[in-house]
């Protein structure tokens, strides 16, 4: 039975679906003008100088990978506190993958975790390509920190901010480059803004943002200036390199552009559920996250941390009489290098402690723009009543 109360869902009105029907009587269903109307308003939004739409943010963070010259030999280092997306774009190159712990305080990448890792990897020659930090839950990491490490050492920044649609770090939006090469956002359902699927790389760099615009539609160019040979005639296009069919369509478009235009009725009421839940769980042997950053995070996500020494449950079992209450709580994440996948390359447990202590302990409640003061209050009721 699914939970009377999810931990995420989408938020659809009639604009949304008015959106949509006005794609479906048009001739365009795909390669069609609501894709670029979308990629405008989304570079608008995050003060992007470029966005680049896609089927999903997965094949974002693939083609930004390639876009940044990744492949067989190189590495890739993230967090091992994210979906195992991060990491496997990497894979998908032929690149190695690394981690770096995460911050005991944020749950992101640790900057001088990662500032004590780079100094062993230069002495041993093994320094990574890219580094792709993850902003946990809608907040970024410590992007300035990583942003004067990447010109040090000079790797590629590409910020996985799935979860950060709308958030800004140090005044500014996560997604307009000042710290980082290329920006991923992805419009899942459950994220802050959704297009069905989708997802979005965005960047400053004119020749990141061609490259981008070529793999995720085949490889494929109808521009002479780009071509090698002779055009035949109007008709003519060059394959000049091989890419994938990564097309947004423009039925997601149009409702990621309806839906963009709520972002901030969406994150004002993420930010109050917040302030509420600080109320409703005080008092409760939990870890609730940083206060200080309310209204820079997007909320994607509302984790706590259990106190289990101070309670008389075990983890798992707060998790399955919540589930049985019908509370559609969740867990994020299995720490990617414990995934048999990345075991079977060698990572193992104990390599990254942080990470896997937060596993032990952490708890995503309901969070989503739709959530009722009322649902909630059952939330922190019922959590409540598990807890003492």
């Amino acid at each position: 039975m699914s939970a009377t109360i999810p931990y995420g869902r989408q938020s659809i009105d009639e604009s949304d679906l008015a959106a949509v029907a006005r794609v479906l009587e048009s001739d365009w269903l795909t390669q069609g003008p609501a894709i670029p109307a979308f990629e405008a308003a989304l570079a608008e939004c995050a003060q992007a100088v470029h966005a680049v739409a896609v089927c999903n943010a997965t094949a974002a963070l693939h083609i930004a990978c390639l876009a940044a010259g990744l492949g067989p030999g190189d590495r890739l280092w993230t967090t091992p506190n994210t979906f195992v997306a991060s990491a496997n774009c990497a894979r998908y190159c032929g690149a190695d993958v690394d981690f770096v712990d995460i911050d005991r305080d944020t749950w992101c990448l640790d900057a001088v975790a990662l500032e004590r890792k780079l100094a062993e990897a230069e002495r041993a020659g093994t320094l990574p390509k890219v580094v792709m930090p993850v902003a946990f839950a809608g907040r970024s990491a410590d992007m300035r920190a990583i942003k004067r490490l990447a010109d040090r050492y000079g790797f590629t920044v590409i910020e996985d901010a799935s979860h950060a649609v709308g958030a800004t770090y140090e005044g500014r939006p996560v997604g307009c480059g000042d710290f980082a090469d290329m920006t991923v956002f992805s419009f899942h359902p459950v994220k802050i803004v959704t297009t069905g699927e989708g997802g979005a790389v965005l960047t400053n760099d004119d020749a990141l943002c061609a490259r981008l615009q070529s793999l995720r539609s085949h490889g494929i160019t109808r521009d002479p200036a780009a071509m090698e040979r002779e055009s035949d005639g109007p008709w003519y296009y060059e394959m000049v390199e091989l890419g994938f069919n990564y097309r947004m369509t423009d039925i997601q478009a149009a409702l990621g552009l309806s839906q963009l235009a709520r972002l901030d009725t969406f994150l004002a009421r993420r930010r109050a559920l917040v302030r509420r839940y600080a109320a409703l769980l005080d008092g409760l042997p939990l870890v609730l996250p940083q206060s200080d950053v309310i209204e820079e995070s997007a909320w994607h996500l509302y984790v706590v941390r259990m106190k289990l020494d101070a309670t008389h449950v075990t983890h798992r079992q707060v998790f399955e009489r919540l589930r049985q209450a019908n509370i559609g709580v969740n867990l994020h994440y299995v720490p990617v290098h414990l995934q048999p996948y990345y075991c079977r390359l060698g990572f193992a447990p104990g390599q990254f402690p942080e990470a896997e202590q937060y596993y032990r302990e952490a708890l995503s409640l309901p969070m989503y723009a739709g959530l009722t003061d009322e649902a909630q209050s059952i939330v922190a009721h019922e959590l409540r009543k598990v807890l003492t």
